[in-house]
């Protein structure tokens, strides 16, 4: 599963393994992949020095990389505080009715809530890059379209590529137009924020409209056959989420979370605003649909969601509150019905990418095998 860009990334199959668990990309970098860390839930600077430190001594002098998330445009005096002053009490009482009706307990006092959404935040994300920038890594990635072009020119000065996702061709033009490597097109099957076009149609729309950029596809794909079918749209390699969820090295935190997802099937998710505030594919629980109910006060814009039930959420994940609790994942879940090793799920990949490739040639009458 080589491409031009895994080449050039020196990495032995162009799979790009996205994942908040250092463990997770550190194997898959040593299983030939090329591993990408996912910085939002750092807050705290010395937080993601300890990972990278751990993940560097662990990739076994493989190419890894980071993923943050920072909008393009910079927004001047505004604290975290300002942001919560605009959140209604109306919202903040639904959030209470909502716990209250499922028995959800509070805090112990003095105990601060988990991830918050400051992780969106640009000063954050500024903060890790210059953590990040300490270490060899290979890709910078941003999740939320372009980073500003003083991050690109950073990246470039360093020799580290920078990808950015695309969830349209007119996004992916713009990314291209800003300097960016390499754009991932990014479909409405994936986990977490996605737009409305499904990776068949948009990966080959994306490929067209920043050619010669290389595009990774992402969103669904959890196969070889998927991983061939990318490769034959025009992708340079594919960029897999949520597959790694139920792998061994996954840390979840939660029993509960791990089983519902290797219960689940591809319809048991939804793309919902309970989250962030914008669209993102996650586990349909009972959670998201009190989000969805008409009768609510519906969700708030991006970040003051996340501010909202950052708390809740905290609640929720401490108890375990089962009828609640949910994770960001795509609609590939549905294949994700054992826990298997990381290297485990390349040797699937690569083994049903050989046959997916040796049955086009079949087709095509130039199979050399038996």
């Amino acid at each position: 599963m080589q491409t031009e860009l895994s080449t050039t990334l020196g990495v032995e199959h162009a799979v790009f393994g996205f994942t908040p668990f250092p463990a997770v990309a550190a194997a898959i970098s040593r299983a030939g992949g090329f591993g990408v860390l996912g910085a939002v839930r750092y807050t705290a600077p010395y937080d993601l020095r300890r990972d990278l430190d751990w993940l560097d001594a662990h990739v076994d002098d493989r190419p890894y990389g980071l993923d943050v998330v920072m909008p393009a445009k910079k927004v001047e005096g505004v604290s975290e505080a300002d942001v919560e002053a605009m959140i209604p009490q109306g919202h903040r009482q639904y959030v209470a009715d909502t716990l209250a009706k499922y028995g959800v307990p509070e805090l112990a006092e003095g105990e601060a809530s988990g991830w918050r959404i400051t992780g969106w935040m640009e000063q954050v994300a500024r903060d890790q890059l210059d953590v990040a920038f300490d270490y060899p890594i290979a890709l910078l990635a941003n999740a939320l379209g372009s980073p500003p072009a003083d991050v690109v020119a950073r990246a470039h000065d360093r020799d580290v590529l920078v990808a950015a996702l695309a969830g349209s061709a007119r996004h992916a033009r713009k990314h291209a137009e800003a300097g960016i490597d390499v754009v991932v097109a990014q479909g409405y099957e994936a986990g977490g924020h996605t737009g409305e076009i499904a990776t068949m149609v948009l990966t080959p729309e994306v490929v067209d409209a920043v050619d010669p950029l290389p595009v990774l596809a992402a969103g669904g794909i959890g196969s070889g056959r998927q991983v061939a079918a990318a490769l034959a749209l025009g992708a340079q390699g594919v960029w897999l989420g949520s597959l790694w969820l139920t792998t061994t090295e996954a840390d979840m935190h939660s029993r509960t979370v791990t089983e519902k997802l290797l219960a689940a099937g591809s319809g048991d998710t939804v793309r919902s605003r309970a989250l962030t505030g914008k669209p993102a594919r996650q586990l349909r629980t009972e959670w998201t649909d009190a989000w969805d109910d008409p009768n609510g006060p519906g969700t708030l814009p991006m970040p003051l969601q996340g501010l909202l039930v950052a708390d809740a959420l905290s609640r929720i994940q401490k108890y375990e509150v089962e009828p609640l609790l949910g994770t960001p994942v795509g609609q590939i879940v549905g294949r994700m019905n054992s826990e298997r090793g990381v290297q485990a799920v390349f040797d699937d990949l690569t083994r049903g990418f050989e046959k997916a490739v040796d049955r086009i040639n079949r087709i095509a009458g130039r199979s050399t095998r038996s």
